[in-house]
C-alpha cells in the first residue's frame, strides 16, 4: 500500500480562470520533462504529482464560497489537456479526483463539503475505487458497506483504480444492506485498506490504476456522500466525468501531432520516389498533415463547446440542459477518440521508420490513446447523439454517455 502525505510545501490557491490557464501551462512545462523516461521504465511520478499538488490545480473546481476558484467547466477541460499533453498519465490521475468533488457538490452536505474541500485547498489528493472485475457488467458493484454500531465496514475488492496509489483519500462506490451505492471517502491510511499496483496495461503505464482490496474497513457516517441519487435525476455528474476523459483524448492528440510535425521537420527523409529535397515538401504528407490538423482543431472546439454546455447546466440543471450538455460532451468524446488514435498511428506513416526507435518514445501517444479511449464505447455515443438529433431521445442519465 503507498500511504501519501500532502505535500509538506505550501500548496497554492488559485482564484481566477485565468490563473489556473497560466498555471497549468507552466507546470506543464516541467511535466514533460522526462514523461518518455517514465512511460518506458514506469517510474512512478510521486516527484511530478508533488509539485502538480503544490500547483494548486487540484482544488479549482472548489467553488468560490468555499475558497476556491470554482473554475469554469471549459478552464478545466483546458487544463485537463494540456497536462495530459504534457503526460498523458499525470492529466489521468486527477480525473477522478475532480469527479468526486463534483458528487460532492451535488450530493454533499455543506459540512461535508466545507471539511472535504479543504482538505483539497491544502494539498489532499481523491483517488477512486469505482470499478470491479468479474461482475456481469462494468457499472455492476459488489463492494458492501454494513454497520458496526455508530460507523460502518467496507468489505470489497475494486480494479482500474487510477490514483488510489497517490491518494490521501479513495472515494469508494459501495452498496448498502438496501442495495443503494453510496460514495465512501476513505482516508488511505485506513487499517484494512491495501492499494496494489498491479495495473499492467500497455499504456497509460504510471496511472497506478490496479486494485484496491477493502478488509473490513471502518469508515465514518461522515464520510459517506449519497452516489446513486446523482444518475437517478437530472445532474451533470455524468458529463462531468465525460469532458474530463475527452480532455485526456484531446490532449493526447495534441502531443502526437506536435511530435510528428517536428520529427518530419527535423528527421525524416523524402522518399525516392517523390523528386523532392525535403520531407517537409512532399504533396501526400502535407495532405495528411492538413488532414490531422484540421480534426485536431474541431477536436479542441467541440471540448471547448461542450465545457460551455455543462457550465449551462451546473448553472440551471434540469433534464433539458443535463441532455444538451450529455450529448455535446459526447460529440467531444467521440472524435477525440478518433483523433487521438489517428494522430498517435499517423505519426509512424509521415515520421518514417527511424520513429520507431525506442528512444523517442513516440508509441507511448498511440498506446496511451488506445489504452484510455476503451474506457467506455464511442460507438455508443454516435447511437446517443444520432437518437438525440433525430428522435429527441434524451441520453441515459446514469453518465456513460
Amino acid at each position: 500500500m503507498s500511504l501519501l502525505s500532502p505535500p509538506h510545501a505550501s500548496v497554492a490557491v488559485i482564484h481566477t480562470d485565468a490563473q489556473a490557464l497560466q498555471i497549468a501551462e507552466d507546470i506543464a512545462q516541467q511535466l514533460r520533462q522526462d514523461s518518455i523516461l517514465r512511460d518506458r521504465e514506469r517510474q512512478l511520478p510521486h516527484a511530478e504529482l508533488a509539485l502538480f499538488s503544490r500547483s494548486g490545480l487540484w482544488g479549482i473546481t472548489v467553488p468560490k464560497t468555499y475558497g476556491g476558484a470554482g473554475v469554469s467547466n471549459v478552464t478545466l477541460a483546458k487544463v485537463i489537456s494540456r497536462i495530459a499533453q504534457a503526460d498523458s498519465s499525470l492529466g489521468q490521475i486527477p480525473q477522478n479526483h475532480f469527479y468526486a468533488l463534483e458528487v460532492l457538490r451535488v450530493n454533499g452536505t455543506p459540512e461535508q463539503q466545507q471539511r472535504l474541500y479543504a482538505e483539497v485547498l491544502a494539498g489532499q489528493r481523491f483517488g477512486n475505487a469505482l470499478a470491479e472485475l468479474g461482475t456481469k457488467t462494468a457499472h455492476d458493484r459488489t463492494t458492501a458497506l454494513s454497520r458496526d454500531g455508530e460507523h460502518w465496514r467496507i468489505n470489497g475488492r475494486k480494479f482500474y483504480a487510477t490514483g488510489a496509489l497517490y491518494a490521501q483519500r479513495i472515494p469508494t462506490s459501495v452498496l448498502d444492506e438496501h442495495g443503494e451505492q453510496h460514495l465512501a471517502f476513505v482516508p488511505a491510511n485506513s487499517p484494512g485498506l491495501n492499494v496494489i499496483d498491479d495495473w499492467s496495461g500497455f499504456g497509460q503505464r504510471t496511472t497506478g490504476s490496479g486494485s484496491v482490496v477493502f478488509d473490513n474497513v471502518q469508515i465514518a457516517a461522515d464520510d459517506i456522500v449519497p452516489f446513486q441519487s446523482a444518475f437517478e435525476r437530472p445532474t451533470p455528474v455524468g458529463p462531468l466525468a465525460q469532458i474530463l476523459h475527452a480532455a485526456i483524448d484531446t490532449g493526447i492528440a495534441r502531443a502526437a501531432y506536435e511530435d510528428a510535425l517536428q520529427f518530419v521537420r527535423t528527421r525524416t527523409r523524402p522518399w525516392i520516389d517523390s523528386g523532392i529535397e525535403k520531407a517537409t515538401d512532399d504533396p501526400l504528407s502535407l495532405k495528411a498533415f492538413g488532414h490531422l490538423a484540421i480534426r485536431l482543431h474541431a477536436a479542441e472546439a467541440l471540448l471547448e463547446r461542450a465545457g460551455e454546455y455543462l457550465d449551462r447546466a451546473q448553472a440551471e440543471t434540469n433534464a433539458d440542459t443535463v441532455a444538451a450538455a450529455s450529448i455535446a460532451v459526447a460529440e467531444a468524446r467521440a472524435i477525440s477518440t478518433e483523433i487521438s488514435l489517428a494522430a498517435g498511428s499517423t505519426l509512424f506513416e509521415l515520421a518514417g521508420s527511424q520513429a520507431t526507435l525506442a528512444e523517442h518514445g513516440l508509441d507511448r501517444h498511440w498506446r496511451n490513446a488506445r489504452t484510455h479511449t476503451l474506457h467506455d464505447p464511442v460507438r455508443w455515443k454516435y447511437h446517443a447523439i444520432g437518437n438525440y438529433y433525430l428522435n429527441d431521445e434524451n441520453p441515459p442519465l446514469r453518465g456513460t454517455i
